[in-house]
């Protein structure tokens, strides 16, 4: 049975146009009168439940079915869906085409459906679209063997069938080019970045698939171009490369920007590139080479309401980056409120990395504020439905700024819980990194000394192996998120973060 839940979310993520299409074209059936109520309770009720919207149903309709009434609108719904897609977007279009081709075949209208998929076949040729291609070519040469090859003589057939080898020679080749990548991201994501040399050795078995694989392809591109950058930009930042790894990212920024036509609607690999440039600006603190980036992602327009919230995500952290590395937490508390509407009242639309890395940043926001309890609620959320985000490589960093939020709040028992339960995950996952042990051992340190100067010796004597983390391509891969040294140097000197931050930045 279809679960409210998901009609909630489909209705509560409708573009504009989407609601629009909808209300012109939904059908009044008479077997089905209820279903435009319910649509009405879902969209005046932004943080409805399944069990309140079952509620204010049956106490609009008592003598109708719920679960009747809620699949119908969810058919409704993704009908409108669709067709709307197959006006806007090529990809849609291109199979709409293919399957009307099939319906006029049926009806013995073969110079109109051949003239569809010529059609077809013309346009996913320029587009790209291989596999739109290799289904209208493979249709055409079946339709043409069952009319027993009209006007058709060898030399054609033969060159039909060549061109259809030659996609499925290129589409392999995106195949191979896409596992090697897709294995690469699902390391890096259920494992996490490199911490060592053994483990960057431990990704060499792709480097050498995919470098083998580029210099054997002879295929010019579009796809498989863009993977390859993909590939390196995202295996270069997982070693700590960050100005090779931007180096990568510039060169697929302008394939890009130069084929917009073989965009992805919405341009999912676009923003991908945007994100991944102005990472690894951030990890160079290139600040001032962040702005032109971030007013790329200000330009991306997009009816889809989860694409652009993810997108406004992406514009806050960015501008919000350059304010927390540098310590000023107040003009970061003054960016947030600006974003309120556009993004946090908005919150439910984000993917859950994207609700995840929020989350943390809103947290060391209110954390720099020393608004303790506003920081706890923000980690709070992901922290209690842990299983949903517990296969992020940021869920531990996560869990070590609450440890820092604890430590504050001085719960040292739960404290000690947290820490033996992050320890027994780093068993798991393997090796651990060295600013996460330093700081697993400071919060569990309960009684600083009392004099100054035993303080300054404690810094001193620790300061040189925060100092040689911070170099470390390695321990980057987590400091470049927050320098957890910087608060433990806060504590131990008895100065505000925000100027051992400001001192850094």
């Amino acid at each position: 049975m279809l679960k409210s839940s998901a009609l909630i979310s489909l209705i509560q993520s409708m573009s504009k146009p989407e609601k629009k299409a909808f209300k012109m074209n939904a059908p009044r059936a008479e077997s089905m009168p209820h279903y435009l109520s319910l649509y009405t309770i879902i969209g005046q009720n932004k943080t409805i439940t399944p069990e309140l919207l079952r509620t204010k149903f049956m106490k609009q309709h008592s003598g109708a079915s719920f679960d009747t009434t809620v699949k119908y609108l969810y058919q409704v719904v993704l009908d409108t869906m669709l067709a709307l897609r197959t006006e806007q977007d090529s990809y849609y279009s291109l199979f709409d085409k293919i399957l009307k081709a099939r319906i006029l075949f049926e009806k013995s209208l073969f110079e109109e459906c051949f003239d569809l998929l010529q059609k077809v076949i013309d346009s996913a040729r320029k587009l790209e679209n291989y596999y739109a291609l290799l289904i209208a070519s493979r249709l055409e040469l079946e339709y043409l063997l069952t009319l027993n090859f009209p006007h058709i003589d060898e030399k054609l057939l033969l060159h039909k069938q060549f061109r259809i080898n030659e996609v499925m020679r290129i589409t392999q080749k995106i195949n191979q080019q896409s596992a090697l990548y897709e294995l690469l991201k699902h390391r890096v994501l259920h494992k996490g970045n490199i911490r060592s040399e053994q483990q960057k050795n431990e990704l060499n078995d792709l480097v050498v698939s995919e470098m083998s694989l580029v210099a054997s392809s002879n295929v010019e591109n579009f796809e498989i171009k863009k993977l390859h950058q993909l590939f390196q930009a995202n295996y270069l930042i997982s070693v700590g490369d960050y100005k090779s790894a931007l180096h990568s990212f510039y060169e697929l920024n302008n394939l890009l920007e130069s084929n917009k036509h073989l965009w992805s609607n919405p341009p999912i690999y676009y923003l991908l590139t945007l994100e991944g440039i102005l990472d690894t600006l951030r990890s160079l603190k290139n600040y001032e080479g962040m702005r032109h980036f971030i007013n790329q992602l200000k330009k991306l327009d997009n009816p889809s309401l989860n694409f652009s919230a993810n997108v406004t995500c992406l514009i806050f952290l960015y501008e919000a980056f350059p304010l927390l590395d540098k310590g000023d937490f107040f003009a970061s508390e003054a960016l947030m409120q600006r974003f309120s509407e556009d993004l946090f009242k908005k919150s439910h639309l984000l993917s859950l990395a994207r609700n995840a890395e929020l989350s943390l940043y809103t947290a060391l926001i209110h954390f720099g504020l020393r608004d303790y309890g506003k920081a706890q609620k923000a980690l709070n959320k992901i922290i209690f439905i842990g299983k949903n985000y517990s296969y992020l490589p940021l869920y531990r960093t996560i869990r070590l700024a609450n440890l820092m939020i604890l430590y504050e709040k001085k719960d040292f028992d739960l404290i000690k819980s947290e820490t033996r339960s992050i320890k027994r995950d780093m068993n798991v996952v393997g090796k651990e990194y060295k600013i996460e042990r330093s700081v697993l051992s400071f919060v569990n340190r309960q009684n600083l000394p009392i004099s100054g100067m035993k303080r300054k010796a404690l810094w001193e004597k620790i300061a040189s192996d925060f100092d040689k983390m911070r170099h470390d391509v390695f321990e980057q891969q987590i400091i470049r998120l927050f320098d957890f040294s910087a608060w433990i140097e806060s504590k131990i000197r008895k100065i505000p973060l925000s100027e051992v931050l400001a001192n850094r930045g």
